[in-house]
């Protein structure tokens, strides 16, 4: 048996601290029931676990380094049994306490001091109580630390909702550690007095983290709270800051901002500040919504109204449709209810716990407006397409993005200048847009007179395969050219970004937020100076195109949407999702049309159980969002370990690399694998390059099976095994890790895919000469990728409002389509005739393969040979607006011409 695996198979200290303690509690039950022959080697690898260990519990109250002490001593004095009786109690309670989050107050809570034991006034927390730790920053002796741990669990009352301990750092260095290894940390003491560099060996954590831990310049006491405050919440927003000051308090206070949620007078007593930890929790423990919700259901009620499942009226006494209150229990008909029915609040005009529970949503996710939306972010989108763009207006959007956002603009009336994406031809999708793309079209409408009627940008990030842009640069580079520029990210798969240090900086929500307080910055203006200084008088396009660009801080605004699907990457019921504001115009230029749109887009009648879930997904994200999104790296980490270390695997699969998926000239840190080159090195790259790589998204490339991805999906992960996977190509297959994957699941996977490449080594070695060419031949086919990804065409001239730009009206297009006489339908050699002849066919519908999900054919657009190439290979069995019987719906020729004539 492998006691512990090699430090380089393990993602983060969590994992390696986890697998430490099982192969610790197995050794020491291996260690009191073998013999003396067995136990040097077995005794010597326990005192190895132990002092590896140490440095972790320094982070943790529980067990925590009181633990190891013990441990160490029952080790010392040969009391093996006990040794491995104590090892086995303290195991088994970290991983009820890391499973389930309540006090972990069991026989398995470390040994206390004895003061502490015979205490009478120690009221341990009931053991189903959720349970927080709190960091202590301050460089106390023994004795200290004692009487403070005594002191506030004296404080403790048998009622309390929440139980903590605490952590003590005595070093700035400590105490970034600890924030980046402990997720059960919700709450930070800072005390006047701590050093820079910690005292302890941290060699076996740092190295997850590199130079993310340095502390900070040397500075007066004021100066290194204030910085490590700054520190502790770019790491983890989420935390509850206390100041405690031997000091004049009421100076600190007015100095330090809105770091610290209070100040504390060290010689005052902790009852203030114990209760104060306790009452932040509880703030951010709300649940106002379902909390209302459920006391609703727990109401009699008469209901003269709609919804005849209401209270279960419909279904409780049927002996036909018995299984529907079996199969979804009570609840869920006792909570059926209407607005207009009166004791919860409208969507359409919360004012109650709803509007609570929007606003909680909007400080957990940065935002200074969050809207929920309970029919996917498809509506979402339309929402924020319809509240801030006119018919007329000119939007810029990725031709790549969803189908949610082309609906949109049909529905608005918006004319549209695609973007084209950088592609990758070789795997048959697109990557994301360079920013220098959209400069360029910036610049040229500029130059024909129209930039005024540029309204919009809209992009997807991440993309559904894992290309993460840079909104900071790419929002602050747009705004140079166009200061009122607004922005809509798609962030349907993005919403757990908010959660883990480095994912947040390339969120719209923490992007408006830097750029709104840099642009406020008196530096700024200086720098702003000297870099239009730079630029000269008059720079030409391509200057403008291939430079750095910044916005004059006197005419910019930040205006920034962003568009969630909760449901699909945080916890909550289907179609949950959520619309972020970050609108310095939004009160007074988009809050009235905003509250039409959601209106317009918006049931009258919302699933109150959707409602209810995305507010608890809130509070979820909010206390357990890093661990989380933590145990989700480390799960895709494990994957791309297994399929790249197994000689099998190895063979036949592999998942693709950043390199493969980004070009070097989008990468200037040359990272090329962030999650495994530590915290600061991932952090790098996602700071300085334009595109990066989301390391959950695991891309498997398949060309080497000989099978292709829609076969590998369907007939041999779905159908045979039950794993599902939501996108291939014609050589890929796209895993997602999320916040609910576990160890088990993963092991799953990569137990089937063993067993396909099992099952595929053996078809091979019995081919016939004949079919393993074919098989082959086949191979080598899907290895060399599939067609070139065609580029946005053109809109045909009737739908273009002007022959110099390439803005095209698709909503004439749509709604023209709509009458059969103007439109017939072309089989592919019929179109392929009619272009030779000299004819240009336009799509009448949307044209859209799934996989890979993207239109490949607008309304209004050109046919090209390029499109027709690649809509030739694909392998798929789903492809939207296309009958192979009667082929692609298409404008006739009379229709264009009387189209084009009357638009001149």
């Amino acid at each position: 048996m492998n006691d512990l695996p090699t430090a380089t198979v393990h993602n983060s200290v969590g994992q390696l601290r986890a697998d430490a303690w099982s192969s610790l509690a197995d050794l020491t039950h291996r260690l009191a029931t073998q013999g003396p022959d067995g136990r040097p080697d077995t005794a010597a690898r326990i005192r190895e676990l132990i002092r590896l260990l140490t440095p972790v519990e320094h982070c943790w109250a529980f067990p925590g380094t009181a633990a190891l002490k013990e441990l160490r001593g029952l080790h010392d004095q040969h009391e093996y049994r006990q040794l491995a009786q104590r090892t086995d109690e303290l195991y088994r309670a970290l991983a009820g306490h890391r499973h389930h989050g309540t006090a972990p107050h069991t026989a398995a809570t470390p040994s206390a001091a004895p003061d502490e034991t015979t205490d009478p006034a120690h009221t341990p927390p009931a053991p189903s109580a959720p349970y927080f730790e709190v960091l202590v920053v301050g460089d106390l002796d023994a004795a200290e630390e004692q009487a403070l741990r005594a002191e506030l669990r004296r404080l403790r009352r048998p009622d309390d909702e929440f139980g903590y301990e605490i952590v003590v750092a005595p070093s700035f260095e400590d105490a970034v550690i600890a924030s980046l290894v402990n997720s059960s940390l919700q709450a930070v003491v800072i005390r006047d007095r701590f050093t820079a560099r910690s005292r302890h060996d941290l060699s076996v954590v740092r190295r997850f983290f590199d130079e993310a831990t340095d502390a900070a310049a040397p500075g007066d006491s004021g100066e290194r709270i204030r910085a490590l405050g700054d520190r502790l919440l770019a790491l983890r927003p989420e935390l509850d800051l206390y100041l405690v000051s031997e000091r004049a308090v009421e100076s600190t206070a007015s100095r330090i901002g809105r770091r610290f949620r209070r100040v504390f007078h060290a010689r005052e007593g902790l009852l203030e500040l114990h209760l104060s930890i306790l009452h932040g929790i509880t703030e951010r423990h709300r649940a106002p919504f379902f909390t209302a919700l459920r006391a609703h259901s727990r109401k009699p009620t008469g209901v003269f109204h709609a919804l005849p499942v209401s209270r279960g009226a419909s279904v409780l006494n049927s002996p036909w449709i018995p299984e529907i209150a079996d199969f979804y229990g009570l609840n869920i008909f006792l909570a059926e209810t209407s607005a207009t029915s009166g004791g919860l609040d409208s969507l359409l005009a919360p004012t109650g716990p709803l509007r609570e529970a929007q606003d909680l949503a909007a400080e957990a996710f940065g935002a200074r407006q969050t809207y929920f939306v309970t029919n996917g972010t498809s509506t979402a989108n339309k929402i924020v397409v319809q509240a801030l763009v006119r018919p007329g207006d000119i939007v810029l959007v990725d031709r790549n993005c969803h189908k949610s956002h082309h609906y949109g603009l049909v529905l608005a009336g918006a004319h549209v200048v695609y973007l084209d994406a950088y592609p990758l031809d070789e795997y048959g999708m697109y990557g994301a847009v360079p920013v220098e793309e959209i400069k360029r079209k910036l610049l040229m409408l500029k130059h024909e007179g129209v930039l005024h009627r540029v309204k919009l940008l809209m992009l997807t990030n991440c993309t559904f395969d894992g290309i993460v842009y840079n909104p900071s640069r790419v929002m602050e580079e747009c705004l140079a050219l166009k200061p009122d520029l607004a922005f809509l990210w798609d962030e349907a798969w993005f919403a757990f970004a908010r959660f883990h240090p480095v994912y947040r900086r390339r969120t719209a929500m923490d992007a408006a937020r830097t750029l709104t307080d840099r642009y406020r910055d008196p530096a700024y203006a200086d720098t702003y100076a000297a870099h239009r200084a730079s630029l000269g008088d008059d720079p030409d396009d391509e200057t403008l195109a291939t430079t750095r660009l910044m916005p004059d801080p006197e005419k910019v605004r930040v205006r920034v949407y962003a568009t969630q699907s909760t449901h699909k990457t945080l916890t909550s019921m289907r179609q949950g999702s959520m619309v972020h504001v970050f609108d310095q115009d939004f009160r007074h230029k988009v809050a009235e049309v905003f509250h039409e749109a959601y209106m317009t887009h918006t049931s009258t009648s919302p699933n109150y159980q959707i409602l209810a879930s995305m507010d608890l997904g809130r509070r979820q994200a909010v206390f357990e969002g890093f661990a989380l999104v933590q145990k989700q790296l480390e799960q895709a980490g494990v994957l791309r370990d297994a399929v790249a270390q197994h000689p099998l695997l190895s063979r036949y699969l592999r998942i693709l690399t950043t390199p493969e998926l980004v070009p070097p000239r989008f990468r200037s840190s040359g990272i090329e694998q962030p999650l495994r080159t530590g915290l600061a090195r991932m952090e790098r790259a996602w700071e300085e390059d334009e595109f990066v790589l989301d390391p959950t998204r695991a891309t498997l490339h398949i060309g080497r099976t000989g099978i292709d991805g829609d076969t590998f999906k369907h007939d041999l992960l779905m159908d045979r095994h039950g794993i599902q996977v939501n996108k291939t190509t014609r050589n890929t297959l796209l895993f997602m890790t999320n916040i609910g994957t576990t160890r088990s699941s993963v092991a799953y996977l990569i137990e089937v895919l063993v067993r396909i490449a099992e099952d595929l080594e053996e078809r091979i070695g019995e081919m016939s000469p004949h079919d393993r060419a074919a098989h082959d031949s086949a191979a080598t086919g899907l290895d060399a990728g599939s067609a070139a990804l065609p580029d946005f065409s053109a809109f045909h001239p009737a739908f273009r409002p002007s022959p110099r730009t390439p803005e095209g009206d698709m909503r004439s297009a749509f709604f023209l389509a709509y009458d059969d006489t103007q439109c017939e339908h072309l089989s592919v050699d019929a179109i392929t005739d009619a272009m030779a002849r000299g004819r240009t066919v336009v799509s009448a519908t949307f044209v859209t393969p799934y996989p890979p999900g993207f239109p490949v054919l607008v309304p209004g657009q050109i046919v090209s040979k390029d499109v027709l190439t690649y809509m030739a290979a694909l392998d798929t069995r789903e492809i939207h607006g296309y009958d192979p019987a009667t082929g692609y719906r298409v404008f006739t020729e009379s229709a264009l011409d009387t189209r084009h004539t009357a638009e001149r």
